[in-house]
């Protein structure tokens, strides 16, 4: 197998691929370009998101209703979202690497411009972004780039979201838009669907959905309604994921690495309006471990990863 020099050690080529995808799934820029490079990327582009299924577990206690967005067009909201990925990394017994993503607050300025209707019963809902910010200083000027850039989600009558809309600013460079894909992308897959039957304080249910990234992930979401104050919901939610299969299959047919582990899992609490596109407020952190190897067993990536979102109004 041919070998590649990584940090003064020699590894095989397809181990050294994919760390470097392993690098740019966790990273918030790109590590070939200077952060203040414009983008290449399309005006507007839009990412499917995922079907999810739900099913109750149990219906909770009486008095029970069914729970479903009611969004009329026009529907605003002010929200923000903030999230991090914390990822230390080890080749082998070299030293640990922190290859992190800083913490990014993204305001959030939420209209409904196409309400769900009897003969289309989707919701789409834009979002303005503004006044972003970072503790890290290179990014934060990256940011500053991309004010003004657009984003947006399509929802079901149940909350659950599938397809999300980004529409980077002429001036967004690769660094910001990089950060704000990664946020929305833990967003839209910490987004919590209801279900169809009436259900109570106290209800149970689970959202399982498929998670496509480099490697195929089964992913469960367990709700439980802990409070509920008019169409106002507090959420209980935990979350897991699991690998489709135990290897990893390197995208450009680089080869493949055995997923020796993969833990992902957490939990956190949402509190959500059903007449609100966006949750009002909670937070949720999903942390694990992994271990990759090569197939020929010389060389493994072991990773430590958290990833935390937030929503303040």
């Amino acid at each position: 197998m041919p070998q590649l020099s990584i940090s003064g050690r020699r590894v095989p080529y397809v181990f050294a691929a994919a760390l470097a995808l392993v690098t740019v799934l966790t990273s918030c820029g790109d590590a070939e370009q200077s952060p203040d490079t414009p983008s290449a990327t399309p005006a507007e582009f839009t990412v499917p998101v995922t079907a999810a299924t739900v099913e109750v577990l149990d219906a909770g206690s009486e008095p029970r209703q069914s729970l479903r967005m009611n969004l009329p067009a026009g529907t605003t909201q002010a929200t923000t979202l903030v999230t991090s990925t914390d990822v230390r990394q080890q080749i082998d017994q070299q030293p640990v690497q922190d290859i992190s993503s800083p913490e990014v607050t993204i305001p959030l300025d939420a209209v409904v411009s196409t309400a769900a209707t009897p003969a289309n019963p989707t919701t789409v809902v834009d979002l303005t972004l503004s006044g972003m910010t970072t503790p890290d200083e290179t990014l934060q000027a990256a940011l500053g780039g991309a004010e003004g850039s657009g984003a947006g989600l399509t929802f079901t009558e149940s909350g659950a979201v599938t397809a999300l809309r980004l529409r980077p600013s002429a001036g967004s460079a690769n660094a910001a838009r990089a950060a704000i894909e990664q946020a929305f992308g833990q967003a839209v897959y910490r987004a919590v669907a209801l279900p169809t039957e009436p259900v109570g304080v106290g209800a149970k249910w689970t959202v399982k959905q498929d998670v496509s990234s480099e490697i195929q992930l089964d992913q469960t979401t367990t709700v439980t309604v802990t409070a509920r104050d008019g169409d106002r919901l507090t959420l209980a939610v935990e979350l897991s994921q699991t690998p489709q299969s135990n290897i990893w299959n390197l995208a450009g047919g680089a080869g493949t690495l055995d997923i020796d582990q993969y833990v992902m899992a957490g939990s956190g609490t949402m509190i959500v309006d059903l007449n609100l596109p966006l949750p009002v407020s909670g937070e949720l952190s999903v942390g694990g471990d992994q271990a990759y190897s090569d197939p020929d067993g010389t060389s493994v990536i072991r990773q430590s990863i958290t990833n935390n979102i937030r929503w303040t109004s």
